[in-house]
C-alpha cells in the first residue's frame, strides 16, 4: 500500500526492482479495560514530544470532557473530529499514552509514532522510469483517431475494457475521486481540467491546511500521488495519457510527511475531510506508518485502529467508497501467522509473528474497504501482490516486471505510464498502481448510477468484475518452484476476490 506507499514500500509502489516493505504489530491477545478515572498527578513534559489519537466514548459532551483530561495529562489539542469522537494531540508526557487511558470518557489512546515529531509511505515498488522522448513519439506516431498520444503505451486500459468504456462514456464531472496520498501537482496539463480544488487539502498535520496549492508535493517529495491521480482520471485532452475515468474529477488530499511516512492523524483528517466535501471515492495507496501491521490487543496500535476504522466508516456513512491497495509483500493475508520483520519503520524494528484477522494492515483491512490485489499484462497476479482468500475484493493492472509479464506491441513496458510532477510522464507499479483503476471503475459506476449508495456501489464492482480462475500453479519466474498459492473457485479466489475489474460493464446502465 508507497510505502507502495504498500507494504509494500509504504506507499504501494514498487521501485523497479519491486523492492517491498512492510510495518509490525503485537500477537492478538485479550486486553483489559483499566478503571476510568481522572488523571490527578503532576505531569513530565520533558519527554520527546509524540502525536497521539484519543478516541472518546460518547458525543460532544464526553469530548469535551476528554479534552479537559488531556490538558491536565500534559496533552495539547491539535484538532478534534468530534462527529467520529477521535482528537488529536501532542505530547512531551511521557507518561501521557497511560495517563489518558485512564481517563473517564477515553475508549481508547495510542502514540501515532514511535520518534519524536520532527519537522518535515506508499504501495510502490520503487522509483519510477522516466518516459524518454524517443518513447514518447514512437507511442504518437502508433495513436489513432481518439487516442491521447501516449495511450499506445498504456496496456492496461484494454486490460480492463477502459478504452472500449470511453466511447460510451468518460465519466461525469459531478463525481470527485480524492487521492489520499502524497500530494497531487495539479498543475499538471493531464490533470488540471479535472483538478477539484475545493475537495483538496494538506491534512499531514492531522488538521486541515486550506492553504492554496498546499495539497502539492513540495520539491523532492514523492511523485507517488501525482501518478495515482494520473492513473484515475488524466484528461482525454490531446495530451499524454488517458485515465481510467478521464471525465470525473479528482482531488489532492495530502497525507504523508515530507520523509513520505502516514501517520493516523493525518489519514483520520483524509477521510473525514472527504466525507464533507463532496468526495464520491477515495485511493488508498499506502499503509498507516509505522504499523504494517496494527494489533488491537496493544494499547497503542489498537487506538490507531480504532480511530482509521471510524473514519473510514464515516465517510463510508456519507455514500463514500474506499478503494485501498492490497500491498507488495506477496503475502497471504488469509494466514493465520505473518513474520513481519519491518515495524515500526520509523525507529527500530524488530521481528514479530502476527495474525492479519487481529493485527490488520489499515485502511485496506479494515470493514467496508475495497481491497485490490495487481496484476500484470498477462493478467496473472503480479509478483509482488499481496493476496488472500476472504480478504482481496477485486484486482486490477498494477504492473510486473517486464521480464515476468510483457505486453503486447507497441506498448514496451510491464510497467504503469501515467502522470508525474511537472508535466511529466513515467512509469512504476505495485498495488498501488492497481488501486487507482479500481477507484477509475468505482468513478465509472458512480457516474452512470449517480445516486447508488456506497453498498451499492460495491456490489456493482463485483458483481461486473470479470471472474478470473486461479490457473496454474503459479511459478511466476518459471524456476519450477511455486511462489504462491491461489485458494477458492473461478468466480471468487484468494488472488483475484470477484474478478479483475470491467470498466465497460461499470458504463452500461
Amino acid at each position: 500500500m508507497a510505502h507502495l506507499a504498500s507494504r509494500r514500500t509504504r506507499a504501494l509502489t514498487l521501485p523497479v526492482g519491486l523492492a517491498l516493505t512492510a510495518s509490525l504489530g503485537f500477537l492478538p491477545g485479550t486486553a483489559t479495560a483499566a478503571p476510568a478515572q481522572e488523571p490527578t498527578a503532576t505531569v513530565s513534559t520533558d519527554g520527546p514530544k509524540l502525536s497521539y489519537v484519543v478516541n472518546t466514548r460518547g458525543g460532544h459532551g464526553t469530548v469535551k470532557q476528554v479534552k479537559k483530561a488531556i490538558s491536565k495529562a500534559g496533552g495539547t489539542v491539535v484538532t478534534s473530529y468530534d462527529r467520529i469522537g477521535v482528537i488529536v494531540v501532542h505530547s512531551q508526557n511521557p507518561d501521557f499514552g497511560p495517563t489518558i487511558r485512564r481517563a473517564k470518557g477515553v475508549q481508547s489512546a495510542g502514540a501515532t509514532r514511535t520518534n519524536p515529531i520532527v519537522p518535515q509511505a506508499t504501495k510502490d515498488t520503487g522509483v519510477e522510469q522516466p518516459l524518454t522522448s524517443e518513447q514518447a513519439q514512437a507511442a504518437a506516431a502508433d495513436a489513432t483517431a481518439g487516442q491521447d498520444p501516449l495511450e499506445p503505451l498504456q496496456w492496461d486500459l484494454p486490460a480492463i475494457k477502459a478504452d472500449k468504456a470511453h466511447e460510451k462514456s468518460l465519466g461525469s464531472s459531478k463525481v470527485t475521486v480524492a487521492v489520499i496520498d502524497t500530494g497531487v501537482d495539479d498543475t499538471h496539463p493531464d490533470l488540471a481540467p479535472n483538478f477539484d480544488r475545493g475537495a483538496s487539502v494538506n491534512c499531514v498535520s492531522g488538521a486541515p491546511d486550506t492553504t492554496d496549492g498546499a495539497w502539492r508535493p513540495a520539491a523532492g517529495e514523492s511523485d507517488h500521488g501525482t501518478h495515482v491521480a494520473g492513473t484515475i482520471a488524466a484528461a482525454k485532452n490531446g495530451v499524454g495519457v488517458t485515465g481510467i475515468a478521464p471525465g470525473v474529477k479528482v482531488s489532492g488530499i495530502k497525507v504523508s510527511t515530507p520523509s513520505g511516512f502516514f501517520y493516523t492523524e493525518a489519514v483520520v483528517c483524509g477521510f473525514v475531510w472527504a466525507a464533507e466535501h463532496g468526495v464520491d471515492v477515495t485511493n488508498n495507496s499506502y499503509y498507516t506508518d509505522p504499523w504494517l501491521f496494527n494489533c488491537k490487543n496493544d494499547p497503542d496500535q489498537g487506538a490507531l485502529v480504532e480511530a482509521v476504522t471510524r473514519a473510514t466508516r464515516y465517510a463510508e456513512g456519507k455514500g463514500v467508497v474506499n478503494v485501498a491497495a492490497a500491498g507488495n509483500s506477496d503475502h497471504d493475508l488469509a494466514l493465520d501467522a505473518i513474520e513481519d520483520t519491518t515495524s515500526p519503520n520509523d525507529t527500530t524494528t524488530v521481528t514479530r509473528t502476527v495474525d492479519p484477522s487481529a493485527c490488520p494492515d489499515i485502511p485496506t483491512m479494515l470493514p467496508g474497504v475495497v481491497t485490490v490485489s495487481a496484476t500484470g499484462a498477462k493478467g496473472l497476479k503480479s509478483s509482488y501482490s499481496n493476496y488472500g482468500l476472504g480478504v482481496i475484493d477485486v484486482a486490477a493492472p498494477g504492473g510486473d516486471s517486464t521480464i515476468y509479464q510483457t505486453p503486447a506491441p507497441p506498448a514496451t513496458s510491464g510497467l504503469i505510464l501515467s502522470t508525474l510532477p511537472g508535466g511529466r510522464f513515467g512509469y512504476k507499479a505495485g498495488t498501488s498502481m492497481a488501486s487507482p483503476h479500481v477507484a477509475g471503475v468505482v468513478a465509472l459506476i458512480k457516474s452512470t448510477h449517480p445516486h447508488a449508495s456506497a453498498r451499492t456501489v460495491k456490489a456493482l464492482l463485483t458483481h461486473q468484475a470479470d471472474a478470473t480462475a486461479c490457473g496454474d500453479p503459479y511459478d511466476i519466474n518459471g524456476d519450477g518452484t511455486v511462489d504462491a498459492v491461489c485458494e477458492g473457485g473461478t468466480n471468487y479466489n484468494g488472488f483475484y476476490g470477484a474478478g479483475v475489474v470491467d470498466a465497460l460493464d461499470a458504463v452500461r446502465r
